[in-house]
């Protein structure tokens, strides 16, 4: 995983709110189908990140989300967000 990757997932998961797959991408100046490519196998910690339409991770079972996923309706949508949070 690229280290801004990384950077990225760590702060989601210190900060346990949902963001869209696009938001995460944008903000890395990458393309979403390569974010994805580079989370790898679904699991817990990249559970966080989200389809902007269902607010869902893609193709996760219950057991593959991460328990605290719903503790908040709160969804980064937005790269700037990212950005100005990581300064990236």
């Amino acid at each position: 995983m690229e280290e801004n990757v990384k950077i990225v997932v760590d702060y989601i998961n210190q900060v346990k709110t949902r963001c869209t797959f696009d938001a995460a991408a944008k903000s890395l100046k990458i393309t979403p189908q390569a974010f994805k490519k580079q989370l790898g196998e679904p699991r817990h910690e990249i559970s966080w990140f989200v389809s902007p339409t269902s607010g869902e991770p893609m193709r996760y079972s219950d057991e593959q989300k991460h328990p605290e996923l719903y503790r908040t309706k709160r969804i980064i949508t937005s790269a700037s967000v990212l950005i100005r949070n990581l300064d990236l």
